[in-house]
């Protein structure tokens, strides 16, 4: 990845030290439950070596337990590995559904601390666009951060990717506490900086309740 704007440097690294942080946060997590159970697993030992009965129904919910954690590790690790690999590219073709879903994915132990759900509404037809994938990814995160603020009573944003005459768009919907919030201060010099990047436009629709990212067909090289 190539770009001479440090703010946008800045607010990768901020973006990916977030995102990384939390999910080793959810690895620790499986950690400590593997560990936990594995504490178990060595009593039924000890309880085996006196002559004592073990009940196989137990070893068999133990090693479920393991199987099911270290299955969630496994997808976490696939998750940071992806993300670390979202920089490699600097311009390249993705489907903005999965995009969403990726972000979704990224943010959704924070969301859940906030008490937010993100539902992803998929389209019947998969809208592709050439970008820059990681700053498309960090400028989703900062309106998804914005946004988790002014859901109002609901506590649900809604992500979805519709096509356009020129491109596409990117709606994050279900905002009813949008009108409550300050709005003068948004989007921040952070945001402005990708919105240039790529070349994109956002738009603030309080009646709607949605902010709307403009986003190119091909930004180009």
């Amino acid at each position: 990845m190539s770009c001479g704007c440090d703010m946008i440097g800045e607010t990768g690294l901020r973006f990916y030290g977030k995102m990384t942080a939390s999910m080793s946060h959810e690895i620790k997590n499986a950690l400590a439950i593997i560990n936990e159970n594995a504490g178990l697993l060595e009593d039924f030992t000890l309880m085996a070596d006196r002559g004592m009965p073990i009940d196989p129904g137990r070893l068999k919910t133990l090693a479920e337990k393991v199987i099911k954690q270290v299955q969630r590790a496994d997808g976490i690790v696939k998750t940071m590995n992806r993300f670390a690999h979202s920089i490699d590219e600097s311009v390249k073709n993705v489907e903005l559904d999965e995009v969403l879903d990726f972000v979704a994915t990224l943010s959704g132990r924070l969301a859940f601390v906030r008490g937010v759900t993100l539902e992803v509404e998929s389209g019947a037809i998969p809208v592709t666009i050439a970008t820059r994938s990681f700053f498309l990814e960090n400028l989703v995160w900062l309106c998804l951060d914005f946004a988790m603020d002014a859901t109002g009573g609901g506590k649900t944003v809604g992500l979805r990717a519709e096509q356009t005459e020129n491109g596409a768009r990117l709606k994050l919907t279900q905002l009813q506490g949008l009108s409550e919030r300050t709005t003068s201060a948004f989007p921040g010099e952070r945001e402005i900086a990708l919105l240039d990047a790529l070349r994109a436009e956002l738009a603030i629709n309080e009646r709607a309740a949605e902010i709307v990212l403009m986003l190119p067909r091909d930004i180009g090289q």
